[in-house]
């Protein structure tokens, strides 16, 4: 900075002082712009004490400038680049012993697959070991390929085959590859058991829930099973009603198989909750209690068929419609499609089974604690074992809907009768089962309890929904 003088007005008069004043760049100063602004700049600081303020606040501002005038007409070099890609063949790895090494790939089985197409997805190009697959007695398992399930497989980078693994309906398919040659076995598999919870409401149908849930069909088959004494879910199913389960399921190496027993279940039917738990009190038995140990079932279902409706009820004035007059119908009536099974309603030993003379057509006759009977009418046929003399447990399929006798179409007629007298199985009241024995509640307390509480818990989740 060079000194410069400056005049200041004073009431004393004027007075002289130095001042400062700024250098600039040579290289700033050397253009046309940065002159205009190096003059402006000087000619301001030689002004007030505010034009100097302002003009020292602009000074760095104007390289700025500068190098924004500079700027387009800056030349750069252009840098050539070039891309270079080398292959690095990898060494296949060779433990010892000459074992070969490969590659597990999975895949799921698509509709319309076939072995070869399966495996090509798998990478195993190995024609000799297609031909093996496809016609190997031991490979049965391998013939039905079901969509959705997997299959496992072990190739070499060359797509030779080493192993292959597929699961089907608790059977699993072994092929193994040793000295050369692929072996093929079959065996049962090992299923790991886990408890599984689930909870649903009711927007149309039992079977609609479950789905939406995510329950198969044989759980809710259990649930309306577990709870037929007490509602018939022909007839009394409302939109809103809920349930909660807890159930086994069977996996094979994360896959699941199938479903088990169920070890819970809750039911909410108009307003009303229905609580069962399941214990074994001997092997190979046990049955379904209130968490109180109240037996749950009764001594008769309220229905023989799994899922149904009532085409015709119990009245002393029907029209029928094959007699074309009117008389009694002293049973219930269920529509179903041929073949559907049906049930024993109790334990009970049969007292006729074969075609009747009268309008029943094919009929099967159970005969209960002395003086109840219950008559199974219109069968397409008898289930094997059933026959005069022989007991029937509760539950146990007895025959198959039809409409054989005097029927317009396929469903089953059931009657249910003290001591010869008709009565309307949906109005009698049923005997109860015995409950559990006082020897056996300190064990039923024990194994109840955690069952219950995971129905307690399942309470406060949000229900699956199917609108």
């Amino acid at each position: 900075m060079e000194q410069c003088k400056a005049q200041t007005l004073t009431p004393h008069g004027v007075v002289s002082s130095p001042t400062s004043r700024a250098v600039l760049p040579e290289e700033f100063v050397g253009s046309s712009s940065a002159k205009f602004l190096a003059q402006e700049l000087a000619r301001l600081m030689a002004g007030s004490r505010l034009w100097r303020l302002a003009a020292l606040l602009m000074l760095p501002f104007i390289g700025i400038v500068a190098a924004f005038g500079i700027a387009p007409d800056t030349v750069t070099d252009t840098v050539a680049r070039t891309r270079v890609v080398h292959e690095i063949a990898m060494p296949l790895p060779r433990p010892a012993g000459g074992v070969e090494e490969g590659y597990w790939r999975e895949e799921r089985i698509q509709r319309g697959d076939t072995i070869a197409a399966l495996l090509a997805r798998l990478g195993a190009e190995d024609p000799d070991a297609a031909e093996l697959l496809r016609n190997a007695r031991s490979a049965k398992t391998l013939y039905q390929l079901i969509p959705g399930r997997t299959v496992r497989a072990l190739t070499t980078a060359e797509g030779r085959l080493l192993a292959l693994r597929y699961q089907n309906n608790g059977r699993v398919l072994d092929v193994q590859r040793h000295d050369g040659a692929l072996r093929v076995t079959e065996e049962p598999a090992v299923l790991e058991r886990r408890v599984q919870m689930r909870s649903g409401e009711i927007r149309s149908s039992l079977f609609a829930a479950t789905d939406a849930a995510g329950l198969s069909d044989a759980v809710a088959i259990q649930i309306a099973d577990v709870f037929s004494t007490d509602i018939d879910f022909h007839r009394d199913l409302r939109r809103g009603d809920r349930f909660t389960v807890v159930y086994e399921m069977y996996y094979d190496q994360g896959d699941p198989v199938r479903s088990g027993r169920v070890l819970a279940t809750e039911f909410v039917n108009q307003g009303r909750a229905y609580q069962a738990v399941y214990f074994q009190y001997a092997e190979g038995q046990g049955g379904y209690y209130t968490p109180e140990g109240k037996n749950i079932r009764k001594a008769f279902l309220r229905s023989p068929l799994e899922f149904s409706r009532i085409s015709s009820g119990f009245t002393n004035a029907r029209f029928h419609p094959v007699l074309q007059q009117w008389r009694a119908h002293k049973g219930i009536d269920y529509a179903a499609p041929t073949g559907t099974r049906v049930k024993a309603t109790g334990d009970g030993v049969v007292e006729f089974a074969g075609r009747h003379q009268g309008g029943y057509g094919i009929l099967v006759v159970l005969r209960h604690q002395s003086k109840y009977t219950t008559w199974y009418g219109h069968l397409s046929g008898i289930a094997k074992g059933v026959r005069k003399g022989a007991r029937i447990a509760q539950g146990d399929v007895i025959g198959y809907v039809g409409a054989t006798g005097l029927a317009t179409g396929p469903h089953l007629h059931y009657e249910f009768r003290i001591n010869d007298v008709h009565q309307n199985p949906l109005r009698v009241v049923l005997p109860a089962a015995p409950p559990i024995r006082a020897e056996q509640k300190a064990a039923f307390d024990a194994a109840a309890a955690p069952l219950a509480r995971r129905l307690q818990l399942l309470r406060g989740i949000t229900l699956a929904r199917l609108d």
